[in-house]
């Protein structure tokens, strides 16, 4: 049982995704003692069922130009790829209004340069922690592949794509006969679209995060479960309250994912965050291979080739943390992998639902909170979390230690944007 009379780790970590891992991967680099404080297993929530793309080059944000035209469509159509159910519109309303205002096409450059920042360096920085982890092989760099069925349908996305390789993405134009040169599974109806070789992606993203998680334990990296409930300041810092007891540190970071607006809120703190609830099956005797990931990008749904099976993993839902998660929206995914992979068994798949931490601006929250000394966030990567991971982690890091670079480069981050 926790106590105040306890060590004082220097730094606590509130969440054990992949973000809050690699916050305690470079916070242990820069000679800090660090406690990890998660209700559940490392990698337990998104870190665990995302797609495992490591995606270097995924500068656009979600609201490109254009956004409003398209939304109330997408929005109110229960089979497309993002869904919005009508008892949840009044909530996310605001949201919504700001995700729009972010569609301008100069706040869109903004964004593409700061999300250029963050994640630029993934693939280097991935790969240098797996390698100290001992789990480099997890890391694949058979590249990705994002298709489309015809021209039409890739022009639709040609702003996005310009944007990216106008930021140094490598993204080479494939036809139908060389998709499926690369990929002989695929089946007739993807004719066109990208293949990119630099973009790395993961074999399994429950086993890195656990991977890490025991690396880090071997150096010192206290994990403790517990559920924090409160913060509070302390006279030598911040208390951490949690149903087990108090925990207390110099600094605490806040990495709890689409739960950290509740943390923050008591404080008189308020941060537009949504969860948009992705969805993904697993198909362990699927019958078809892949040699990397194949993104059907007119559909939004990533297939990844896992150790323990294909998983075909897409969709946005908003609804709260609190709604139940919707089958139907789960098997909607087979159909949509059936399209690409015509030879795919989709029996006996396994559901699964997260919560993804989403900002309007397709910007996490990234370093101290104004007025709050100490107390420092890392939370609301949306579909970006595992990429931007390791960035997320040595910027905060360096930023804690005091270095004024850092905190200049965290600058587009801030909380107060909002």
């Amino acid at each position: 049982m926790p106590t105040t009379q306890a060590r004082k780790p220097e730094a606590i970590v509130i969440g054990a995704g992949i973000v809050g891992l690699c916050t305690a991967y470079h916070l242990l680099a820069t000679g800090v003692s660090v406690t990890v404080i998660d209700p559940g297993a490392p990698g337990a929530e998104c870190s665990s069922g995302n797609a495992g793309s490591i995606a270097s080059g995924a500068v656009a944000p979600l609201a490109m130009p254009g956004v409003l035209k398209q939304a109330p469509r997408m929005l109110l159509d229960p089979t497309g790829p993002l869904y919005l159910p009508a008892s949840y519109l009044l909530t996310v309303a605001p949201w919504m209004a700001r995700f729009v205002a972010a569609s301008r096409p100069a706040r869109v450059a903004q964004i593409a340069q700061a999300l250029h920042a963050l994640l630029g360096d993934a693939t280097t920085q991935h790969k240098a922690i797996a390698a100290k982890a001992g789990c480099r092989e997890l890391i694949a760099e058979t590249g990705q592949l994002h298709l489309y069925p015809d021209q039409a349908s890739l022009e639709k996305d040609n702003a996005g794509w310009a944007l990216k390789k106008q930021h140094g993405l490598d993204a080479r134009h494939v036809t139908g006969e060389e998709i499926r040169a690369l990929e002989p599974a695929l089946g007739p109806i993807y004719q066109t679209g990208y293949y990119l070789p630099d973009q790395l992606w993961v074999r399994e993203p429950q086993r890195y995060a656990t991977v890490i998680a025991e690396h880090l334990k071997t150096r010192g990296v206290r994990f403790i479960r517990d559920r924090v409930q409160r913060l509070a300041r302390d006279t030598s810092g911040w208390r951490v309250g949690a149903q087990s007891g108090d925990y207390c540190a110099v600094q605490v970071v806040v990495a709890a994912g689409a739960w950290s607006a509740q943390l923050l809120r008591p404080l008189g703190v308020k941060v537009p965050l949504e969860t948009q609830r992705g969805y993904h099956l697993r198909f362990p005797h699927g019958g078809v291979e892949l040699q990397r990931i194949v993104v059907l990008a007119d559909r939004k749904v990533f297939m990844t080739p896992m150790q323990q099976g294909l998983r075909v993993a897409g969709t946005v839902e908003f609804g709260g943390l609190q709604r139940a998660p919707s089958s139907p929206r789960a098997q909607l995914l087979a159909a949509h992998a059936k399209a690409g992979l015509p030879g795919l068994d989709i029996r006996a798949a396994t559901e699964w639902m997260g919560h993804r931490p989403c900002l309007p601006d397709s910007l996490p929250v990234i370093g101290e909170l104004p007025g709050h000394t100490g107390l420092w966030c890392a939370f609301g990567h949306g579909h970006l979390g595992l990429t931007g991971s390791a960035g997320t982690g040595r910027l905060l890091a360096l930023a804690m230690s005091g270095s004024v670079d850092a905190q200049r480069d965290l600058l587009p981050f801030s909380i107060s944007r909002f």
